[in-house]
Parts: C-alpha cells; sequence; structure tokens
C-alpha cells in the first residue's frame, strides 16, 4: 500500500503522520523535547536534539509501516525561530523559539515609528518580540560577538534540512514569519537586512512550498542507516504549522475562518492577495502559490485555565469537573470578566508586557464563576482577532481545532460569539496533513480527500448579545490598564 508522510516540527514535539491514498491516519510517532529557559524571558530549544527527533519519527514511523511504500515526506514546522550557526553549520546559539520575550523592549521601541510601521507592511510580520527580525535586532545589541561570529542566521526546519541535504534552503511560508522577507515580491528586502546588520549571504536560499530534496546528498546524516527505507522517497519542503493547520482542516475557502485554542490560540483566513491592516493588528504570511494566511495568535489559550486550575485552585479536580460547574453559570458570568493576558499577549495588541485580570468581582462569585470567566475570557480574545478578519471578510463558517473542542461548552461560546456556525474539524493533524496536501500537488498526485467534521455547532442569537455586551466591556480594560502594566 502506498502512504504519504506529514511531518510537523512543534514547539514540544515532532510528530511523523502517515497518511492513507484517502487521507485516512495509518501510524503515527512522535518525539518529544524540551524548551529551556536559561534566563527571564528566555525560551530556547536543543536544534541538534530536534534534528535527532525528525530523524527517530521518520524511522520509527517507517518500521510501523515496514511492508508499505513511502510515497513522499511533507514537512510542517512552527514559525519565528532563530539559531546562530558557523561555517559548519555548528550553532553558535540555541534555537530561539516565538514564545522568547528577550526583544521585546527593542520591539515596543520600533513598533509604532514610521520605520516600524514600513518594515511590518513589507513583510506582514508584527514587530514584535516573537519575529525573528527582532531578535536578530536583540543578537546584535547585546551579543554582538555572535552575531559578527554568525555564518547564517536560520530557523529550525532549515537546520534539519542542512543536517540531511547539506543545503541551506528555506521555504516561503517560513521566511515570510521571519519579518525579513518582503511579502509582496517573496525575496528577502535589502532595506530591512541593512537596517538588522545583516546580508542576503547569511540566510538560506527561499524557495517554493514544493520543492523537493532526497537522501545521498552532502548532509551530515543523509545517509544514516535509520532513513534506509525513504532513501529514495522525494523531501517536500512545505510550510509553516498555522498555514498548513488551514489547509489540512479545509478552511480554505472564502467564507472559512479556522479557530484554533490548544495551549495557545490562533485564527486564520487563506486569501489570494496580500493584506496587512493599517493599526498592525494582524498577521499576513505566504502559504503557497497565490494563497496567503491572515490572522493572528494568541500566548493565551487552555493554558490559562490550566493556570486556574493547578496555580491559583490549587484543586485536584478535573478539567471535566470544573466544565461542569461552569455550564451551571449563566452567559456573561454575572459581570465577572477575564483579559487572559497571563503571558502577554501578541494579536491584537503584540504587547509582551500585558497582564492578565479579573474585573467585577464580588462576594456573590463562586469558584464555578472563575472557571467560566477564564474560559469566556479566552473566547473573547479569539473574538478580538476574528472581527477584525471579519471586517475584511464575510465569514459565514468556522472550523474549530485544539483541544478546546473536547467540552460542548467552549465551542459553543466561540459559536455564540462570532454568531457564526462552528465545524469541529476531524483533521486531528491538520498541520500535518497539510503538509502531504502540499506534497501531492508538488508531485502532481491527485487525491479525494475531504475534509472530515466531527460535530457542529449553531449560534444562539440571544447569547450573542450577551456576550457582544461584555465583549465590548473586556475591549475597553486593556487600553484604560496599560500604562499601569
Amino acid at each position: 500500500m502506498d502512504y504519504y508522510i506529514g511531518i510537523d516540527i512543534g514547539t514540544s514535539s515532532t510528530k511523523a503522520v502517515a497518511f492513507s491514498a484517502g487521507g485516512d491516519i495509518v501510524a503515527t510517532v512522535a518525539a518529544a523535547y524540551g524548551i529551556q529557559h536559561p534566563r527571564d524571558n528566555y525560551s530556547e530549544q536543543d536544534p541538534a536534539e530536534i534534528l535527532q527527533a525528525v530523524i527517530n519519527s521518520i524511522a520509527g514511523l517507517t518500521e510501523k509501516c515496514a511492508d508499505d511504500n513511502p510515497v513522499l515526506i511533507g514537512f510542517s514546522a512552527a514559525m519565528h525561530s532563530v539559531l546562530a550557526v558557523d561555517p559548519n553549520g555548528q550553532p553558535l546559539t540555541g534555537c530561539i523559539i516565538w514564545a522568547d520575550n528577550r526583544a521585546g523592549e527593542i520591539a515596543t521601541r520600533l513598533r509604532d515609528t514610521t520605520t516600524g510601521k514600513s518594515f511590518y507592511h513589507k513583510t506582514g510580520v508584527p514587530i514584535h518580540a516573537m519575529s525573528p527580525f527582532c531578535k536578530l535586532l536583540w543578537l546584535k545589541e547585546n551579543n554582538p560577538e555572535v552575531f559578527n561570529r554568525a555564518h547564517k542566521f536560520i530557523g529550525i526546519k532549515e537546520y534539519v534540512f542542512y543536517g540531511l541535504f547539506g543545503s541551506w534552503l528555506v521555504d516561503t511560508g517560513i521566511a515570510s514569519a521571519t519579518g525579513l522577507l518582503n511579502i509582496h515580491t517573496l525575496q528577502w528586502d535589502a532595506d530591512i537586512l541593512e537596517y538588522a546588520g545583516i546580508q542576503s549571504q547569511q540566510l538560506s536560499t527561499v524557495t517554493s512550498a514544493t520543492h523537493q530534496e532526497y537522501l545521498g546528498k552532502q548532509g551530515l546524516y543523509s545517509k544514516d542507516k535509520r532513513l534506509g527505507r525513504v532513501n529514495k522517497t522525494p523531501f517536500i519542503i512545505g510550510g509553516s504549522d498555522g498555514a498548513l493547520a488551514n489547509l489540512g482542516s479545509g478552511a480554505v475557502s472564502e467564507q472559512a475562518m479556522a479557530i484554533s485554542i490548544g495551549t495557545s490560540s490562533a485564527v486564520r483566513i487563506v486569501s489570494s492577495e496580500v493584506y496587512t491592516d493599517e493599526q498592525m493588528r494582524t498577521f499576513c504570511y505566504h502559504l503557497a502559490g497565490n494563497q496567503y494566511i491572515i490572522g493572528g495568535a494568541g500566548n493565551n489559550g487552555a493554558v490559562v485555565l490550566q493556570w486556574l486550575k493547578d496555580t491559583l485552585l490549587q484543586t485536584t479536580e478535573t478539567y471535566a469537573q470544573l466544565v461542569e460547574q461552569a455550564e451551571k453559570i449563566k452567559a456573561g458570568c454575572d459581570g465577572l470578566i477575564f483579559v487572559p493576558y497571563i503571558l502577554g499577549e501578541r494579536a491584537p495588541i503584540w504587547d509582551s508586557n500585558a497582564k492578565g485580570m479579573f474585573f467585577g468581582l464580588t462576594i456573590t462569585h463562586t469558584k464555578a464563576h472563575l472557571v467560566r470567566a477564564v474560559m469566556e475570557g479566552v473566547a473573547y480574545s479569539v473574538y478580538s482577532i476574528g472581527r477584525i478578519l471579519q471586517e475584511k471578510r464575510n465569514i459565514t463558517e468556522i472550523h474549530a481545532t485544539g483541544g478546546f473542542t473536547q467540552s460542548p461548552l467552549w465551542p459553543q461560546m466561540v459559536c455564540d460569539l462570532f454568531n457564526c456556525i462552528l465545524f469541529v474539524s476531524g483533521a486531528v493533524e491538520s498541520s500535518a496533513a497539510g503538509a502531504v496536501k502540499i506534497g501531492l500537488d508538488a508531485l502532481r498526485i491527485k487525491t479525494s480527500w475531504l475534509p472530515e467534521t466531527t460535530g457542529s455547532f449553531r449560534p444562539n442569537l440571544q447569547l450573542h448579545q450577551i456576550y457582544l455586551r461584555q465583549f465590548e466591556k473586556y475591549e475597553r480594560l486593556y487600553p484604560l490598564l496599560k500604562q499601569e502594566f
């Protein structure tokens, strides 16, 4: 049997997923790794550990499917990582990931300047600490010895591909999330590189999402015995996890919006044209061909409910038990509002210094109110991104993925708030599925993959009005208090 491999290089693990010709998941192998926080605001990973995780996950998957034929391997990876390497490809830094906030002050200084706004409209990447552009400015300012020694500045997928093939390559999806690529030309922007103090030779060669590589080149691990079953299989470079998640979940029509709430959150639509927001509230990244992803990501998803349970309430009750209690509280939470910025925030405010808060507490509020307020607050944060996209597009359906879909209460909240039908996507590994779809396109293989749904929710207009009134209060709180943070 033929099967198709999607590799998703995520923040906590790399997953290798085998799909059948019909789009069903045949097998999955995951290899986990950690995040190091050597100082406050630092979030780094060991690139060599992640490369080994990729190789091991491919090896484990092909061993599971030993009697079958791997037709292709497509790649997805988390955005916004950067590391410096020497001429031999050896890391001079850790892999600085999206969650790293060390460049927060630099981003704040630049964000509202004419230069910062110009760079945003060129790249589609908001000026924020997550951006590799801002991380490079930090390195230049705070670690000039390493900055000046660097042969290349690359992301984690580039490090993996160099290890496998010996070539410095980056797809347009990952490159467009660096803040260094001109989203209009899909080439490195000379003015931005000059500002950052680097040259185009210090970056990888930009390729299309459908670019193919084969083992047997000059990569250090190109002849690794663990990869023996794929030594004749095309490796497709693919794109970024967020963009490919839209593709994999089927949220690609003009009227569809993808919403994901896992540890963090994201709201995205697919567009046939570049769009940047006058207020720098949203991002615009390349997907593939003439498709772009417009949207925003939030730092504070289900991790906020975890914080409430483990740190604030310090309860042994399960999440299901807490949600069951929250279901008994009326929509609007009897006036209690939670702003969930406990990890700072990205879209739509892009403020690493933002803080969370409960507002409107009274003596009548209970633990159940706190749980519901947190869930509603995360829904409001997602809506604050989604409503901006609704200004541009008439959205008629939402495709939902992530852990928040496990309980009916949370997706129903989102459905009511947006006043829009919500489909729970059946694409469990949507980023890996999107990577495979890019690979199928690269090899011109036609399939009949159709997006699956496991459930749907329809909005309640009365609850929509209640949530909307609460959201209007929620939206006023951060601007009123941001100077106090």
